[in-house]
């Protein structure tokens, strides 16, 4: 869900196309938001190595401050259409943020997560790798347009701009 989000702000501000990067182990496009550079990235690692991506990007683009990098990823614990806007705390279980921690020695960055419901039966790893439903699908191309709208409201004003503009609405308001 993540990567469809970038995809979709890549969409929005540059080329629509993330490249490879020289290396790194991702694949991104800088784009310019309010005028703003940003640089979008989707790890081509394994999303629970997603920190071995992260962390040199972090040090290619000079990025100091962990608030700065903003993490859009999918949450089990969130259902389908569930949305948030969360700044730090900690990790709910995720071995992408796990890693993404473990390699920036810090849980201090943004994220945007994405709810992909809690599997009925199952391992959470099969529910991830799964097609969703129709239903669930719609829901989550909604949540993924709110998840780039909520990038470019943190890229223009600030993260509690966004955690105050999102963290209230839900995919029905």
């Amino acid at each position: 869900m993540g990567a469809d989000a970038v995809h979709e702000l890549a969409r929005r501000h540059g080329s629509g196309r993330l490249r490879p990067a020289k290396g790194q182990r991702s694949t991104v496009e800088e784009v310019r938001m309010d005028g703003k550079r940003v640089v979008l990235a989707v790890p081509t690692t394994y999303m629970n190595d997603s920190g071995a991506a992260v962390a040199p990007l972090v040090r290619r683009y000079g990025i100091e401050d962990p608030a700065r990098l903003v993490i859009v990823h999918d949450e089990l614990d969130l259902p389908p259409g569930g949305f948030q806007v969360k700044s730090g705390g900690g990790l709910a279980g995720h071995n992408g943020l796990r890693s993404v921690k473990a390699h920036l020695h810090s849980e201090d960055f943004v994220r945007i997560r994405i709810g992909i419901g809690k599997p009925r039966n199952g391992p959470g790893a099969d529910h991830v790798l799964d097609r969703p439903s129709r239903r669930d699908r719609e829901l989550l191309d909604t949540t993924t347009a709110m998840a780039a709208d909520a990038v470019e409201v943190i890229a223009a004003t600030s993260v509690a701009a966004a955690m105050n503009r999102f963290n209230t609405k839900t995919i029905d308001s």
